[in-house]
């Protein structure tokens, strides 16, 4: 009898690190597999599905105007229990740290079925930093029967809260899957990567004329308020010491993000402020820059697998492998720190290969392969 897997996940960054996952289970007869998703992100969550093709088997499409943490928890919580009713999977798959994971994780619980939990193991152990993201990742811990971990570091510290060795594999992460296909996708697609570069010509983005792109995101609650200001008054500044560099912000749809951003940033000659891009734009775009600043977790390990620098605006990273090998810095939302770590990169060609040579701790690409292999030996 074929096992029934049940893959849940409702944000952009949880679609792509699910969607390769998703794709291996789809080709693999051992399993009877199914897609639910919350659309905790809406808009951005549907241009994921479709560059992978995954058209989900539920969609609970939860987003709401002005929804908080209450609102998601409690929708998520209170739908899944009809969708776990109706499919009875052997199994749920969630990802990483988001409250679709830690709420979908609870309600396999309350019906006792098994929970493996893909990117396991990250921890900053301070559940307020980042938040609610570390409180999500280690509840869900907590939930799940099965770890996959991205690496050995992540191993190490579900082991040091108990957790038995056996339900832990270490796999990579499942991000670096998606980036290699969609790099593969990009160049062997014929007019997919001329559709790009229009697109962005289109915003005033002309790859020709730029000499060097400092890439930046930025969407966490932690730093909703001063700590976009003081981010947004460092790019203005950066910008305004480096007309010969180009700062490209694809601006989260978030009003506490995009009101900053839109107060300080507009009508800078080069400061390019553009729509969320969907996926594959996205990884042409990471390719083409020089270095990226952000408060992303994932584009810590997707920069890391293409040799680009990161400066993290966080004032902790539950990524310390990322800090170890030297491909990341710690740079939190303070002004001047900012400033000075950018323009280090701009300026200084050793520090700047220093980091972008460094070595990738984040796997092969194959993370997706070793985790349903090892639900073939569990799922008996």
């Amino acid at each position: 009898m074929l096992k029934k897997v049940l893959v849940v996940f409702g944000t952009r960054p949880e679609a792509i690190k699910m969607a390769p996952l998703v794709k291996v289970l789809k080709s693999d007869k051992y399993f009877d597999m199914r897609v639910c998703v919350t659309a905790q992100h809406r808009e951005m969550l549907d241009q994921v599905l479709d560059i992978f093709h995954i058209k989900p088997d539920y969609d609970l499409n939860i987003m709401r105007s002005g929804q908080d943490l209450y609102d998601i928890t409690s929708s998520v919580l209170l739908s899944m229990r009809d969708i776990l009713d109706d499919f009875s999977p052997d199994i749920v798959l969630v990802h990483g740290d988001t409250t679709t994971s830690s709420t979908t994780a609870l309600a396999a619980f309350y019906k006792k079925i098994q929970i493996g939990h893909v990117e396991a193991g990250l921890r900053t152990n301070n559940i307020f930093s980042p938040w609610p993201e570390e409180a999500n990742r280690q509840i869900t811990g907590v939930l799940a029967n099965y770890h996959f971990a991205p690496t050995r570091s992540s191993k190490e510290n579900l082991l040091k809260e108990n957790k038995n060795a056996n339900t832990i594999k270490v796999t990579g992460n499942t991000v670096i899957d998606a980036l290699f296909w969609t790099l593969e996708e990009i160049k062997h697609t014929p007019g997919l990567q001329k559709r790009i570069i229009e697109n962005f010509k289109k915003s005033g983005v002309d790859f020709k004329k730029i000499k060097k792109i400092i890439l930046v995101t930025g969407h966490r609650r932690e730093n909703f308020g001063q700590g976009f200001i003081n981010i947004c008054k460092a790019l203005k500044n950066l910008a305004l010491q480096n007309s010969d560099v180009i700062i490209i912000y694809p601006v989260h749809l978030n009003p506490h993000v995009q009101q900053p951003v839109k107060e300080i940033l507009s009508n800078i000659d080069n400061i390019k402020l553009i729509r969320p891009l969907e996926y594959e734009s996205f990884v042409y775009l990471m390719e083409q820059s020089y270095f990226i600043i952000t408060d992303s977790g994932g584009i810590q390990e997707e920069a890391s697998s293409l040799g680009k620098p990161v400066l993290i605006m966080r004032d902790t990273t539950e990524r310390p492998e990322a800090l170890q090998a030297g491909t990341v810095k710690l740079v939190g939302t303070d002004l001047e720190k900012i400033v000075t770590e950018a323009q280090k990169l701009l300026d200084d060609k050793n520090i700047y290969e220093s980091m972008s040579k460094a070595e990738n701790p984040y796997g092969d690409g194959k993370a997706s392969q070793k985790i349903v292999e090892f639900l073939k030996k569990v799922l008996v």
